[in-house]
């Protein structure tokens, strides 16, 4: 890898989100709040001096004037650094309010990874810190990369290499010739359902801030609120309009841009992805309908209510409760970690495994199942129609593989550390597929992951990371080779 291209290019994405941080300083200025300036411009001025020092640090950094010719390893690099260190930076405002250096740090990559664990107990905290909060999830939701391709000149063309490095789904998710007008096209999605779901809760008797603050957390599967209770509390019409906004934030931008494109919702039904997430939210939440009926005694309305948000809430990754999911029965909390796990679809602001890995899994058992009968069978694997490549299957395979290893080694250390399986399970799945609340009293809906090991909390930090950047970054970090450097 070349050095000097590194350098230019991180320092880029580092000098563009130091821009980032002082919107909340605007915000302060708004709220009358002089207390939540400073940190925020602390927190931009330490980033924009991170970006001009590597360019001057590096040699030929500050001479590079395009990086149209980056490689797929250089990309990874970028992605993966410019990641970490944007959840340093915005940790660092939180610091200004007496929060230590580690829980500052998990409450910032809770946010830009979209996860939605907090280590709060309080929230008697200036609403500059919580539009924060919110706004960082709502960047990393579709992407910070990907927008910083879809407004910047310096990406236009690179930006092919770092799209994919940002979200490397099982499928190359690329719909319009230049990959620049693919993330403008998924941005536009993405922030005309943040505006219009913005309007529609302010309109239904929701506050204008937690209107903002919520509406950015729901898109994105982020799920930090900036209220202690989350959403319980609010209207049943306020919970559903949130139900419809979290199911989408879990459904591939792609297909929904085609549908709004063609005015024509049939276009989501065509994929086969998309008809097994929407199936799947159908039957759990009437199950669990069912099972709050019966064992909860909710009244028919308060079941569907409560069992399709918090279904979707989960599946799409977000985090947000109507209720405090961990005092209903264990049938009802088997349906719920079902959908946990289950994750949202690729091209999604949600995590987890996601649909299409879990569709591509059981095509190819079916398949292998096949071949014991039939030995000298082809078995053509399809996706909508369209065959699916050996090396797309492979890499399917090693993903599901690694993802899994990666949750074991976790769940066994948390578990060592807290002596405690309902936190390592819970919080092992909640945090690598990016999904906030755990179960039990301590991490659950209601809860904060504050009293935990230090330790715990480096671990569902790094959970974190490789949930939201899909792991493939991460394995590569260990590669000897991806470490040879030149000028």
């Amino acid at each position: 890898m070349r050095l000097s291209y590194l350098a230019y290019s991180f320092s880029l994405s580092v000098m563009y989100f130091s821009l980032v941080l002082l919107v909340p300083a605007v915000v302060a200025l708004y709220y009358h709040e002089p207390e939540s300036i400073l940190p925020f411009l602390i927190a931009a001025a330490f980033a924009f001096l991170v970006s001009v020092t590597l360019k001057k640090v590096v040699k030929g950094a500050s001479e590079i004037k395009s990086i149209n010719d980056i490689k797929k390893s250089e990309a990874l690099f970028v992605v993966t650094f410019s990641w970490l260190f944007a959840g340093i930076f915005a940790a660092i405002p939180f610091l200004f309010f007496g929060i230590s250096p580690l829980d500052a740090l998990f409450e910032a990559t809770s946010g830009i990874t979209t996860t939605g664990s907090t280590i709060l107990t309080s929230f008697n905290y200036p609403k500059a810190l919580f539009f924060w909060r919110s706004f960082a999830q709502w960047l990393g939701g579709m992407g910070i990369i990907v927008l910083f391709i879809a407004i910047l000149p310096q990406f236009a063309i690179a930006g092919r290499q770092l799209f994919f490095a940002e979200a490397p789904g099982p499928t190359e998710d690329k719909f319009t010739p230049r990959i620049k007008n693919t993330a403008a096209a998924l941005w536009k999605v993405y922030a005309g359902l943040t505006i219009l779901e913005i309007i529609l809760l302010k309109f239904n008797g929701m506050s204008g801030f937690d209107s903002i603050c919520h509406s950015f957390a729901s898109l994105s599967g982020g799920g930090l609120s900036p209220r202690s209770q989350s959403m319980i509390g609010y209207s049943n019409i306020i919970l559903w309009i949130m139900t419809f906004f979290m199911f989408f934030a879990g459904a591939s931008f792609n297909l929904q841009y085609f549908a709004w494109a063609k005015l024509n919702p049939k276009v989501l039904f065509k994929s086969e992805e998309f008809r097994v997430y929407f199936w799947f939210v159908v039957i759990i939440s009437i199950l669990l309908s069912l099972s709050l009926f019966v064992n909860m005694h909710y009244g028919i309305w308060d079941s569907l209510t409560h069992s399709f948000f918090n279904v979707s809430t989960l599946i799409s990754s977000t985090g947000f409760c109507s209720v405090d999911f961990v005092k209903w029965d264990y049938i009802s909390r088997l349906l719920l970690f079902a959908a946990m796990m289950f994750g949202s679809c690729a091209s999604s602001a949600g995590g987890g495994l996601k649909i299409m890995r879990w569709l591509l899994l059981f095509k190819i058992l079916k398949a292998e199942m096949l071949k014991i009968l039939h030995p000298r069978a082809i078995c053509n694997i399809k996706i909508d129609n369209r065959s699916v490549s050996k090396d797309i299957l492979d890499q399917t395979l090693m993903f599901i593989a690694y993802y899994f290893i990666m949750m074991a080694v976790s769940i066994l250390l948390v578990a060592l550390i807290e002596r405690n399986t309902t936190i390592a399970i819970t919080g092992t799945v909640a945090n690598l597929g990016n999904a906030g609340p755990g179960f039990g009293a301590v991490i659950g809906p209601l809860g904060s992951y504050a009293p935990l090991s230090p330790f715990t909390k480096l671990i569902f930090i790094i959970d974190m990371f490789v949930g939201r950047l899909e792991l493939i970054p991460f394995i590569v970090l260990f590669q000897k080779d991806f470490w040879s450097f030149r000028k």
